[in-house]
């Protein structure tokens, strides 16, 4: 399946000066990526992949042994193990790829002298949970009043990935499609019915399916969504076997898993902002802070803070207390939900379908974009889902399954600049002039996330 960060990794090895590091949640194809779609194209056989997790003999080498042998950050001495190991000189013809890094951090801090002695040597490192085993590991440095690891500050780029975006599913699902939809888009035209409503299918599909690599290949390989669902249970349970990784207290788990399983129950209230006091009446949601920063720093939920009112630029959340919590993947809210699947493929069930599953996509669509989550409240009941920044504005995002109303666009008049809104919905594409609303059906969110994008100086590096 391709994959569209592989265009980042492309302009990264035309101009590399820095190694690359990709993070991202465990299983959304970071290894395929990397060395299959990457490697294997534009290395071909000049490539040395080491996996820490399954390669303990470099496991050992990298982190020291038992012998107190102290841990190897120097890149000539690594650069030379590995090439006498492999029997392959390694030059700026060979491309090194460190996976599963969490294994031998001290590889990540040898980065800063790849990057000083031999930049001209292309070096890759990823990982499920690097940040977490960073973090952790800094964490106890400090309580022994000692610098156990070293973070290589200004010598590495990084890239984080997410699970496939529709944009990607649906290139990778009905590439005629998808270019109908992309060139419908451009010229500013709306799709006839029947494509609509085969662009809509494509859509509820992904939103059962979701964007799992895993998932998405066996829906395209034909499998019956009942299998689909199976391997969808074993990832989800996956992720809450990590929740036990790196962790400061057993209450830190438990709490972490108590707010991963039960996101579809806080959006799908009256108002989606997060309570802890429904997971337990005693909690506020300043208790539950150290769980949260660990499962938003895993990528396996994403944050939106709250803008009231007046909003100034550049963002920043005016109440720490006041946020919503998403789903990394909106095959796995399908399935927390626990709705019947034949709501999502059966076209008279549909209208049935909570608005939840479509906020949650756009965050995920808006998050695999690079736009950060930010949502705006103003008096009474006036809310937008999304706020987002464009040229020095601030552009209100509406997601509503029907028509909605224009209370809130009001509301935010009365505090803010306008210049224009966005209303993501199931109806087709459209502008009003009067109100200067541009209505994106929900499958053509990318189309408008690119076009925002286009004039941006997208880099790997932050």
């Amino acid at each position: 399946m391709e994959r569209l960060v592989l265009k980042q990794i492309l302009e990264w090895n035309q101009h590399h000066r820095k190694p690359l590091i990709v993070y991202g949640a465990r299983q959304i194809g970071k290894t395929y990526l990397i060395r299959d779609l990457f490697a294997k194209r534009y290395y071909k056989n000049h490539f040395i992949y080491i996996d820490f997790k399954q390669d303990d003999d470099a496991r050992e080498f990298i982190c020291g042994n038992r012998e107190n042998r102290s841990a190897v950050v120097d890149a000539k001495k690594i650069i030379e193990y590995f090439s006498l190991r492999e029997n392959r000189v390694i030059d700026q013809t060979t491309l090194l790829i460190f996976d599963e890094v969490q294994e031998a951090l001290p590889i990540i801090t040898a980065l800063k002298y790849f990057k000083q002695d031999f930049p001209e040597i292309p070096v890759i490192v990823s990982g499920s949970m690097v940040r977490m085993k960073m973090k952790r590991e800094q964490m106890v440095g400090k309580q022994h009043q000692k610098e156990s690891f070293f973070f290589p500050v200004g010598a590495i780029l990084e890239l984080e990935m997410h699970p496939m975006s529709f944009e990607e599913f649906l290139m990778n699902y009905n590439q005629m499609l998808y270019q109908k939809i992309v060139e419908a888009y451009k010229n500013k035209e709306k799709l006839d019915d029947p494509i609509h409503n085969l662009a809509m299918d494509a859509l509820y599909q992904y939103l059962l399916v979701g964007g799992m690599p895993e998932d998405v290949q066996m829906f395209l390989d034909g499998e019956s969504l009942l299998n689909i669902r199976k391997n969808m249970t074993s990832l989800f349970d996956n992720y809450l076997n990590d929740m036990e990784l790196y962790q400061a207290s057993n209450e830190s788990i438990i709490r972490s898993k108590l707010i991963f399983n039960h996101i579809y129950q806080q959006l799908n209230k009256e108002s989606s902002q997060f309570k802890a006091s429904l997971l337990d009446k005693r909690w506020k949601n300043r208790d539950l802070k150290t769980p949260i920063d660990w499962l938003s720093t895993a990528c396996v939920i994403y944050k939106s803070e709250q803008l009231k009112e007046f909003i100034t630029l550049p963002f920043m959340g005016q109440e720490e207390s006041k946020f919503r919590l998403y789903l990394m993947d909106v095959g796995f809210l399908s399935y927390q939900s626990d709705i019947n699947m034949s709501t999502f493929v059966n076209p008279t069930s549909r209208n049935t379908l909570s608005g939840v599953f479509f906020e949650n996509y756009v965050a995920c669509e808006l998050v695999s974009k690079g736009f950060p989550l930010f949502y705006w409240k103003g008096k009474n009941d006036a809310e937008f889902e999304f706020i987002l920044s464009e040229n020095g504005n601030a552009i209100p995002m509406d997601v509503k399954k029907g028509r909605g109303t224009l209370n809130s666009l009001k509301k935010f008049k009365e505090h803010n600049h306008y210049v224009k809104s966005i209303k993501v919905s199931s109806n087709h594409l459209g502008i009003d002039q009067e109100t200067g609303i541009i209505t994106v059906p929900f499958y053509m969110v990318f189309a408008l996330l690119n076009e925002m994008n286009e004039n941006k100086n997208i880099i790997v590096s932050r």
